[in-house]
């Protein structure tokens, strides 16, 4: 069984644990499923998730795998795939942008390697705005694996007052043990 190093990946703890990098617009808020022109979730034990407003909203989350009781030398020599997972959606009645950055770090939080894909733009008029899924495994990625920092979050297309922006839920990031 692998455990998430994300802490609070839904928002059922409000916006603990999380630092707001950006939060314009309407800011951050936490929504229920199914939301305003939303869709429901795959897992039923999902119930809420992140919105973002009218202008760059990203949040982030450092993991220092020391403090969760990870050996620095089976970090170092057999380096554990470590695989991110993120939920993202769209409204039917507003485009959005969504961004994803995450990055492997050594002990002085220097980068040794990142997952940042293209940012995605919905569109309610040539896709359905469903939950969508993205994820991605580091493997082979050398030594000084010390933390993992994930960032997401992003913006409505249309400069709309509210929280017409990307939503965000089902955030986890776990090791190979």
């Amino acid at each position: 069984m692998f455990v998430n190093l994300l802490k609070n990946p839904n928002g059922d703890e409000d916006f603990e644990h999380w630092e707001l990098i950006e939060n314009g617009g309407d800011q951050w808020r936490i929504e229920e499923m199914p939301g305003d022109c939303g869709h429901d979730f795959s897992y039923n034990s999902v119930t809420k998730y992140f919105c973002t407003s009218f202008e760059p909203c990203l949040k982030k989350q450092v993991i220092d795998l020391l403090e969760n009781n990870y050996d620095p030398e089976t970090l170092d020599i057999a380096q554990p795939a470590v695989t991110i997972e993120d939920w993202y959606s769209g409204r039917t009645d507003c485009g959005c942008i969504y961004k994803l950055s995450v990055a492997l770090l050594d002990e002085n939080q220097e980068v040794i390697a990142e997952f940042k894909p293209d940012d995605v733009t919905l569109d309610p008029d040539t896709d359905d705005c469903s939950w969508k899924q993205v994820t991605y495994t580091f493997t082979n990625y050398g030594p000084g694996l010390r933390f993992i920092s994930f960032e997401h979050g992003g913006e409505d297309t249309k400069f709309w007052k509210g929280w017409f922006g990307v939503r965000v839920t089902g955030s986890s990031v776990t090791i190979d043990s």
